[in-house]
């Protein structure tokens, strides 16, 4: 097998910033990465411990030098210098982003050492748990807005898939959405980890959201960092069509958020994704809601047709259409900065006020 990783050597210049898990440094490198002869990086503290300013660190830059994603981030692999303690001997034999250099060992939330595994033991059912499904995890803070917006005080979850970023603590909108009271808890899912709790799979991430969160609407997506190969079939999103089935198999109520765009440069993007077109159209077997927003305009007209066809007679699904009145004023109310593909609130409108109706119609679920 080929090399496939780019390695560099360096040293902390300075702490750009931290929030929950993670820390922004600058180092200066030893050799270029490309034309950048110092980076931004990103270190997981429980993974590396906690580096400061002169430390030597160890970074992957191989994504900086195809100019690639990761947020721009070269990733910080080892402080070789001051390698954190053993952790103290505790429960917990879940390995996650398994034989690879940083597998960490995680306490299952379901795992026979877990105070919660009696509960979850022949946990079968998540009774009719509101479940909403996105593409991108840009849409999360948009669907709890809609959600707020119904009115009431909803108990969110979020279950995070290893479509997109493995650690939790990669995304900051996690990171604000809980400490603004947003969002009660959180589940990774798969290789996915960080979570306040962790889960094998969707299907039992799904159970630890109803029976130790008792949380009143779940909202399934991949984390930061999409993947997308330009095919009908290759990219990561493909996993919200599974976690429906999921969602269902268990007595959920699958909410099916649209990918939505009225800015995006591909048409294949423009009005509904065919992401979504492909993830609920073919991959979903479940019967999910698919929501709708009514509103004016050429752009809705033919997110209307687009989801028509997904929806009977014609496909499985349920057509819900959801008024956007006070959708856009949850939005603006965000505590995290909405941004999809790089593009915000004013850029591309549709694509949040589509995520805040699934979250408006997802409260309307609750049990």
């Amino acid at each position: 097998m080929r090399q496939v990783i780019s390695w560099r050597d360096g040293v902390v210049r300075a702490v750009r910033g931290s929030w929950a898990g993670a820390v922004e440094l600058e180092v200066d490198l030893d050799r270029p990465a490309g034309d950048r002869s110092s980076v931004r990086a990103l270190a997981y503290t429980a993974l590396v411990g906690e580096p400061e300013v002169g430390y030597r660190v160890t970074l992957t830059v191989s994504a900086l030098v195809r100019g690639l994603g990761t947020g721009g981030y070269a990733m910080v692999v080892a402080l070789p210098d001051r390698l954190p303690a053993d952790p103290p001997p505790g429960p917990g034999h879940v390995v996650k982003a398994r034989y690879t250099p940083l597998q960490p060992m995680l306490l299952g939330v379901d795992e026979q050492e877990s105070p919660w595994h009696e509960r979850m033991r022949d946990a079968d059912d998540v009774g009719g748990l509101a479940v909403v499904v996105a593409d991108l995890h840009s849409a999360l803070p948009a669907v709890i807005a809609g959600v707020r917006a119904a009115g009431g005080d909803r108990k969110v979850a979020y279950v995070m898939t290893d479509g997109g970023a493995l650690p939790l603590a990669f995304s900051r909108s996690v990171a604000q959405l809980r400490e603004a009271g947003w969002l009660a808890a959180t589940i990774t899912a798969g290789q996915a980890f960080g979570g306040d709790h962790e889960a094998v799979n969707v299907h039992t991430a799904l159970l630890a959201a109803r029976h130790v969160v008792d949380a009143d609407v779940v909202v399934v997506t991949q984390g930061p960092g999409n993947l997308g190969t330009g095919t009908r079939w290759g990219f990561s999103g493909v996993a919200a069509g599974e976690a429906v089935n999921a969602a269902a198999a268990l007595g959920g109520r699958p909410v099916a958020a649209l990918r939505v765009s009225q800015a995006d440069p591909r048409d294949r993007h423009r009005g509904v994704s065919h992401h979504s077109t492909t993830a609920y159209g073919r991959v979903a077997l479940g019967r999910a809601d698919v929501v709708v927003p009514v509103a004016d305009g050429e752009l809705w007209t033919r997110v209307h047709e687009q989801a028509a066809g997904l929806c009977e007679p014609v496909g499985r699904h349920r057509l819900v259409e959801v008024p956007v009145t006070g959708l856009r004023a949850a939005l603006e109310d965000s505590p995290v900065r909405l941004s999809t593909m790089g593009r915000g609130l004013e850029e591309d409108e549709a694509a949040f006020i589509a995520s805040a109706a699934a979250g408006a119609h997802a409260a309307t679920l609750t049990t």
